[in-house]
């Protein structure tokens, strides 16, 4: 079985002495790196590139927020998981906007962290439906348009405009609506496939076909495009 690297960022040391402990429980976890501070974690991704960083939010001097915008501009690839104390909405979403791909409070038990790391390893989102309720209402405001003296596109941008615009209206199915609605509400991959009666792989296979059909790469950009092109509700 292949193990999932992980990074742990927490600069209270009896912190990550007691996740460090309960995650190792786990053989498909594999712990290849700790750092104490933002500084410290970015040189280790260079060092060991992990596939999941659990990041905690409060860091002093570079915080969770600057360390997942860092990450993933040099390594996009690598997955974030905000963990925080409390349930600081505005803090979180931050994250979520520079990268991240969710968010867990401290004390979360075990079981829950490892399926977290599973989760969005596997390409999808933590997301708690108070935040998922955040994020909508975040991107509820319309878009700016272009400038009033900005000249229409011509020539191939116009024709790449036409045919991007073709693409993102590409309706979604009934069940592919069904579950952008479900994971706007904060459920996992799990969660939604018990909801629908549907295995994981099969939800799996629908969000990559709403991925496809609205032009995003995740969770947080479906919901969000979905919520503008006024699909879903919350």
């Amino acid at each position: 079985m292949e193990r999932i690297k992980v990074l742990m960022v927490e600069d209270v040391p009896k912190i990550m002495k007691n996740q460090i402990k309960l995650l190792e429980k786990f053989p498909e976890i594999e712990i290849i790196g700790t750092a104490l501070s933002g500084e410290v974690a970015l040189e280790e991704v260079e060092r060991a590139v992990p596939d999941v960083i659990l990041c905690d939010l409060g860091l002093p001097q570079m915080s969770g927020i600057d360390v997942t915008r860092h990450v993933k501009q040099s390594h996009p690839e690598v997955e974030i998981l905000i963990f925080t104390i409390f349930d600081e909405e505005e803090k979180v979403l931050e994250a979520i906007k520079a990268g991240a791909s969710g968010y867990l409070l401290k004390g979360a038990e075990a079981d829950k962290v490892v399926d977290a790391i599973k989760e969005v390893h596997s390409g999808g989102s933590v997301i708690q439906p108070n935040l998922a309720r955040s994020l909508l209402r975040h991107f509820r405001m319309p878009d700016e348009g272009p400038a009033p003296d900005a000249p229409p596109p011509t020539g191939p941008s116009e024709e790449e405009g036409s045919t991007l615009q073709v693409e993102v209206h590409r309706p979604l199915t009934p069940r592919e609506l069904e579950v952008l609605q479900i994971i706007a509400k904060g459920l996992s991959n799990n969660e939604a496939a018990g909801v629908l009666g549907l295995s994981k792989a099969t939800i799996r296979t629908h969000l990559e076909h709403i991925y496809q059909k609205l032009e995003v790469t995740n969770r947080v950009e479906a919901v969000t495009e979905g919520f503008r092109q006024g699909i879903i509700e919350v």
